[in-house]
């Protein structure tokens, strides 16, 4: 919501204030569908010679994120540390039991207990790696936790694609518009006979080019590469939390200082209080019972 918001408040200030200023909206308008089709169609033929068709879906996938904002809610880091506590205990607990659960996750009774991480395939993969490490006795903590940071920094990269690819967008529509604007005024040099107001407004016609090729780098193009980004870097924190408690549990710290390191690491904004987390914990032991 707040991303239209933006975008409103982008569109209605600047020709608010270009109109409130005295300036007429006419040319603009008559000249815009050509300088867009020249400073657009060059910037999308640019961004699909620079990507492939994999990074091309997941740049225009990864825009709805400007839109929808971060994945994961604090109910879902509450879920996450419920989930996490199960899996631990029963791994202490009952060994042998817990390989059902991690070999096939979409069947177990404890995962499904928490349907939209159970969507997520990373997050579930990280966790049943883990713990299926551990149970073959690959136990170093410091191995281990070198080991998910690699992971995690793999593909904290990978998400990270499509703000660099917007942003390498952003970067290259002042120079398409400036493209656009030079080919306006070697029109408007093939016309220098005309009348002075022909030709105003042919030039006026030709800066609608400069114009629109920076308003769509840092009116639109760029803000949405940020966002993206700020969304990624948000929802990584979730695989970061997986990390801290699997590895703490790993240093053969009960289940609850696991669980209580996990907390602890949770993003203040996203991190569930103590009493309402050992509310849920309480629930989940006695659904066990």
């Amino acid at each position: 919501m707040i991303g239209i918001v933006g975008i409103a408040l982008i569109f209605i200030m600047v020709f608010g204030g270009y109109i409130a200023a005295g300036g007429k909206l006419g040319i603009i308008m008559k000249s815009l569908p050509f300088e867009f089709m020249m400073i657009g169609g060059a910037a999308a033929g640019a961004f699909a010679i620079s990507n492939d068709m994999a990074g091309i879906k997941h740049t225009l996938k990864d825009i709805g994120k400007v839109f929808k904002g971060p994945k994961w809610s604090p109910a879902d880091y509450r879920d996450l540390l419920c989930l996490l506590f199960e899996l631990i205990r029963l791994a202490r607990s009952n060994p042998v039991g817990l390989e059902e659960h991690i070999e096939a996750p979409e069947n177990s009774a404890i995962f499904t207990k928490y349907p939209k991480i159970l969507t997520d395939r990373e997050a579930v993969n990280l966790m049943c790696d883990t713990l299926r490490s551990a149970s073959m006795n690959y136990d170093d903590p410091h191995q281990v936790e070198e080991v998910l940071e690699k992971r995690m920094e793999t593909n904290l990269h990978h998400a990270m694609h499509s703000t660099h690819a917007l942003q390498a967008v952003a970067d290259g529509l002042p120079a398409l518009g400036i493209v656009a604007a030079v080919l306006g005024v070697i029109k408007t040099m093939a016309s220098i006979d005309q009348p002075p107001e022909i030709l105003g407004k042919m030039i006026g016609g030709a800066l609608v080019g400069t114009f629109l090729g920076v308003f769509l780098a840092y009116g639109l193009v760029g803000p949405f590469a940020a966002k993206v980004k700020t969304v990624i870097e948000e929802d990584s924190h979730f695989y970061q939390l997986i990390r801290e408690v699997l590895v703490a549990n790993l240093h053969n710290h009960a289940t609850n200082i696991c669980i209580e390191v996990g907390r602890q690491n949770t993003p203040g904004h996203y991190r569930p209080s103590f009493s309402e987390l050992e509310e849920a914990l309480k629930e989940v032991k006695s659904e066990a019972a």
